[in-house]
């Protein structure tokens, strides 16, 4: 006591050993540099070396429930209302505090891509910790060890991490898109594409295919959506992709030619698009343009944008419709003998097409490789012209091609040998005429 009376504060002495806070000092080190100055982990330094362990424990979530608010408003405070339905739509930082539970909070942040799976799993571990050793005073003394797992969880998963990508918003970037201040960067597009949680990408998709369908959508907007639905094709689950077929399918049944026509536009932008409507669907799609390089037949320009039509389609062809298709490319592709006053040729067939059909022949799968060579042995335009020896030589082309995609199905290797073989020629004319 002094001589005035007054009493006068003795230093406080450290009550926890020196090893263990070099501990605590190092793990304090292994957050984002403006966390440091964060006031909830101040104030953390400041009761640790006296064993304030309970209340370390609660400045340090406090540390880490400010940091997920500010990210989740970083990343998308839309996205994050969608996903958790708060009772009060969430506008400022204030508002979590009072609508916002710190489980809701954890669990909301996962769901938009702030933090993972098992980030989300051990901040429930360290949010629960809190409530027992920091929201409850009666329950026991945590030591240095929950103290420091606690605090290691929260660095790793939070406090360290840095701040995610943010979303776009979904109705600002189609008003870009619909102008010339788009960034027609394929690259750039992936990233803000890839980024987005299930519940955008599906409706950016849906709003993708409302948009290109809407009569009053300007030239420029589809455009780009002809530019971008194929990249965010790649990233959208099998049940988006149905939805999406689901969609063209409602619009073939209800009648609208035009729409109908834009429809079946947009899901061909898609690879493989047609692979997620119905089979009536494709049937509706796949019949008319097979007809139509049927019709062009012989006329090369004709038949190089039919064929080019048909690689846009893929090859998921209805089983009514196989053998024509098939039998309408090999005839494309052998072309014809004739002449002409104007070239020396003899040997005649679409050279746009050409390249095309190749293309196409190396994603048969072998039902298809069955169907060519029953058309082989069936078809009598195809015999007529393969009589000839250049027209034979421009088939063995199309058998190799099929020959290299490595068929395990010996029928079929065998039959593909004996029509490339040229040394059985014999052979192959007398299995075309039997």
């Amino acid at each position: 006591m002094s001589e005035k009376g007054y009493i006068i504060s003795k230093p406080v002495k450290p009550t926890v050993k020196e090893e263990e806070l070099a501990l605590l000092r190092k793990e304090l080190t292994n957050v984002r540099e403006e966390v440091i100055s964060s006031p909830y982990i101040k104030e953390a330094l400041k009761v640790l070396p006296t064993g304030g362990y309970r209340s370390a424990i609660g400045c340090y979530w406090n540390a880490v429930v400010d940091d997920l608010r500010k990210k989740v408003f970083h990343r998308s405070i839309d996205l994050f209302n969608k996903e958790v339905s708060p009772k009060k739509t969430i506008k400022t930082y204030e508002d979590f505090q009072d609508y916002v539970t710190d489980y809701d909070l954890i669990d909301g942040a996962y769901r938009i891509g702030v933090i993972g799976w098992e980030a989300k799993r051990m901040l429930h571990q360290a949010r629960e910790t809190r409530n027992i050793f920091d929201g409850h005073p009666s329950s026991s003394d945590p030591n240095i060890f929950k103290v420091l797992d606690m605090i290691t969880d929260c660095n790793k998963y939070v406090l360290s991490q840095e701040y995610p990508a943010p979303i776009i918003d979904i109705d600002k970037y189609l008003s870009v898109m619909d102008g010339p201040k788009f960034e027609k960067n394929a690259a750039a597009i992936d990233m803000a594409f890839s980024d987005l949680p299930n519940v955008y990408k599906y409706e950016l998709a849906n709003k993708f295919y409302a948009s290109y369908l809407h009569d009053s959508s300007s030239a420029e907007l589809k455009s780009n959506i002809q530019l971008c639905f194929p990249i965010l094709w790649e990233i959208l689950d099998k049940e988006q992709r149905l939805q999406i077929g689901k969609r063209v399918d409602s619009e073939i049944i209800a009648g609208d030619k035009t729409k109908i026509e834009r429809a079946v536009e947009f899901i061909l932008l898609a690879p493989n698009g047609l692979r997620y409507v119905s089979s009536s669907t494709r049937r509706m799609v796949f019949e008319p343009a097979i007809k139509a390089l049927e019709d062009s037949l012989d006329q090369w320009a004709e038949e190089g944008k039919a064929v080019k039509y048909l690689e846009r389609l893929g090859t998921i062809i209805p089983d009514e419709l196989k053998t024509r298709y098939v039998s309408s490319l090999v005839m494309t592709y052998i072309g014809y003998n004739g002449y002409s006053y104007n070239w020396s040729r003899t040997d005649f067939y679409s050279d746009s097409a050409a390249p095309v059909i190749k293309r196409i022949f190396s994603r048969f799968d072998d039902g298809l490789t069955d169907v060519f060579l029953d058309v082989i042995k069936s078809n009598e335009a195809v015999f007529s012209r393969v009589i000839k020896p250049q027209k034979l030589a421009r088939l063995r082309e199309l058998a190799i091609i099929l020959e290299n995609r490595h068929s395990t199905r010996k029928d079929i290797t065998d039959s593909l040998a004996t029509i490339i073989d040229v040394e059985k020629t014999e052979d192959l004319i007398k299995i075309i005429r039997s």
